[in-house]
């Protein structure tokens, strides 16, 4: 039987008051596709942390190809051929892609020649069907493209074991389909890939094997052979999992919001939305299809008023609210879930509490001249904890110490406890896992079915079509297409998607 490439053997790793990894064995052969599935807190990221030297464990060992192995920084990792693309990225906002990529590559030297960085950056991105301009700043990106820079910093170190956390989630099928034909390629050649993801049928289709995390223990390590989706899920959150919700018809009411010939400016100062017209109704879910960079995060900026834009009209319920502040669109109505829920979506040192008055500290409810209520804040929380089933110690607990899924919670609680006229939600089940994203998406047919006007951004192909009414397709902030979602064909989305008609 030859050598494993990786052998994690009774790996355990604590943190003040929790045990994240207990007694971990894990053995990846050379050459596989290997998954790692688990809920959000299952101890996947904690675990994959431990083995590209970010963690030190409190007990067990590492073997690389058989040999026993000490990390003290990824740079020991990256060096014994262990690289990661991490779900929170290690990127420095002020520099620029190939500047990032290059950071603390020891080939580079003392003298950099920018043109040259430049040029191999975009080598590998054209390599690995992962576009990219490598002369813009890391702030200037969207999420999905700060994960592109990610996977080429890696693969240019030339890493024979890879780990992805994530790495379709910015992906178009085609574009996903493309990157499986590339590691199928890595592993033809001997590297070896450890694959983490929420998408069951992708795991299915891309893994030779699969390792299931619950509650910081192995579950179970089976063959990909013979398995189904809801023998995973049941694997993941022990119990079973719908997969296709049951959405009623019915007939939406009136236009709620309204946008015509919208234009407007990304951070380069390019234009990013062009001509953009569309309309979301009452008791209707409006899916945003497109791969990251096309103009979504621009679209829900200027409708949450973030954004001005420079032509163009928006209505909110028939009223012209064209540049409005984002406290005006606040009290029009106006609800806003971001895509990055951590910086943008929470106040991570504040306690749930706080942060679930965020927008409404202002009203009598909760403020009295100059001083928060304290008695009515905790009691909002206590009730919106109950109502969402948000796993928490308390009400004080800081929201940074909470898991993904909980802290979308969190947001969705606040944002749908104001009663909104419309609901902007960005990527809402982005890094989930498949219990909780369950929970997001009944949670925004219940806002559907009590009259709500929702406008869902998603990279989730199969998520717009299952819980949208209608889907609009972006293409470098261009209304490409709308289709009733029950009949929209997947495979013309995708080319669409990637702006081909």
């Amino acid at each position: 039987m030859s050598t494993p490439a990786i052998e994690m053997r009774g790996i355990t790793k604590r943190f003040p008051g929790v045990i994240a990894n207990q007694g971990v064995d894990l053995h990846i052969n050379k050459g596989e596709i290997h998954a790692l599935l688990g809920e959000n807190g299952a101890g996947k990221s904690t675990l994959m942390n431990v083995l590209c030297g970010l963690y030190k464990p409190n007990e067990g060992e590492i073997l690389i190809n058989g040999s026993a192995v000490e990390f003290n920084s990824p740079s020991d990792a990256i060096n014994a051929g262990v690289g990661m693309v991490h779900q929170h990225f290690m990127l420095v906002a002020s520099q620029t892609v190939a500047e990032n990529v290059f950071l603390g590559y020891n080939r580079a030297g003392f003298i950099l020649s920018p043109r040259a960085m430049a040029d191999e950056v975009r080598k590998f991105g054209q390599d690995y069907g992962l576009a990219i301009d490598p002369t813009a700043k890391v702030w200037q990106l969207s999420v999905g493209e700060q994960q592109r820079v990610e996977i080429i910093k890696v693969l240019s170190r030339g890493a024979e074991i890879l780990i992805l956390d994530e790495p379709t989630a910015v992906l178009t099928p085609q574009e996903s389909e493309s990157l499986f034909q590339t590691l199928r390629q890595m592993t033809a050649a001997g590297k070896t890939i450890i694959f983490i993801s929420h998408k069951l049928d992708e795991v299915l289709s891309i893994a030779n094997r699969i390792t299931v995390l619950r509650g910081g223990k192995v579950a179970a390590t089976v063959d990909v052979a013979g398995m189904t989706k809801a023998a995973l899920a049941r694997l993941m959150v022990g119990r079973d999992v719908l997969f296709q919700l049951e959405k009623a018809k019915r007939q939406p009411g009136d236009i709620k919001l309204r946008l015509t010939d919208v234009e407007a400016l990304d951070e380069k100062q390019l234009l990013a939305l062009r001509k953009l017209s569309l309309t979301v109704r009452a008791g209707e879910i409006v899916g945003i299809a497109g791969v990251a960079g096309n103009g979504q995060r621009e679209l829900a900026e200027t409708i949450c008023g973030l954004r001005p834009i420079t032509s163009g009209t928006i209505e909110i319920a028939g009223k012209q609210v064209t540049d409005t502040s984002p406290v005006a669109m606040i009290e029009s109505g106006v609800a806003y879930v971001p895509e990055d829920r951590s910086i943008t979506g929470s106040a991570p040192n504040l306690s749930i509490a706080e942060n679930m008055i965020l927008k409404a500290y202002r009203s009598s409810k909760f403020s009295s001249r100059f001083f928060v209520n304290r008695q009515a804040s905790e009691k909002n929380a206590s009730e919106l904890i109950q109502q969402y089933n948000i796993s928490t110690p308390s009400s004080q607990t800081p929201v940074r110490k909470l898991s993904g899924g909980n802290l979308q919670k969190v947001i969705l609680a606040r944002e749908i406890s104001s009663q909104p006229q419309i609901l902007v939600a960005a990527y809402p089940t982005r890094g989930l896992d498949i219990g909780a994203t369950e929970n997001v998406r009944k949670i925004l047919l219940e806002q559907r079915n009590q009259g709500a006007a929702i406008l869902l951004i998603s990279e989730e192909l199969e998520e717009i079509l299952s819980v949208s009414d209608r889907v609009v397709v972006l293409y470098e902030g261009q209304n490409m297409g709308e289709f009733a979602a029950e009949e929209a064909d997947l495979g013309q989305i995708g080319l669409l998607m990637a702006g081909t008609h």
